[in-house]
């Protein structure tokens, strides 16, 4: 059986990622950025307006131009001309993150029984610092009491284990292959 695979699934994440590129570059304000995603967010059929290939290009013009902040206009004219409107929520996405890659912001998730101290979690985010050679890293903290204790420090494609559910799995699997 043979599967199909449309051109927008091939391209979708780096046509994304370029047009994030070109947002960032175009220097508009974080705030506009932000006005613009939550009109997206809180309006969904605004974006089925302008992805809609049967409203003329026209009237999806006069729509960005009544409804946006000045800054984004030009760059939603642009996107919707070349018919990527439909990934707006993605290139926001890799707009946040490129803009976290140039600040030299690193994100990372914490999973713990019991929240850390402050002393603690500054700890962590001066390791996260030196390790990564990041400016800031910014921890979300997860509580998971499936962990029996410890915590769990996700950092990119890294995990520091360092529960007592993990140590207790790690334990199984060396008895096991005795």
């Amino acid at each position: 059986m043979k599967t199909q695979t449309t051109t927008s699934q091939i391209y979708c994440p780096s046509a994304a990622v370029r047009y994030a590129r070109v947002l960032y570059e175009l220097g508009v304000s974080k705030e506009a950025i932000h006005k613009t995603k939550e009109i997206f967010e809180e309006v969904p059929q605004v974006q089925d307006v302008l992805v809609n290939p049967t409203i003329s290009a026209a009237k999806k013009m006069s729509i960005i131009e009544r409804i946006f902040p000045e800054e984004m206009k030009n760059f939603l004219k642009v996107v919707c001309k070349y018919q990527r409107l439909d990934l707006i929520m993605e290139i926001f996405a890799a707009y946040e993150k490129y803009c976290d890659e140039q600040d030299k912001i690193l994100k990372a998730v914490l999973t713990c029984v019991e929240p850390p101290s402050e002393a603690q979690l500054k700890d962590m985010e001066a390791f996260l610092c030196k390790k990564y050679g990041v400016n800031e890293a910014r921890i979300k903290i997860q509580i998971d009491a499936g962990l029996f204790g410890g915590f769990v420090l996700k950092a990119g494609s890294d995990e520091y284990d360092w529960s007592l559910k993990g140590r207790l799995e790690r334990l199984e699997q060396k008895l096991t292959w005795r």
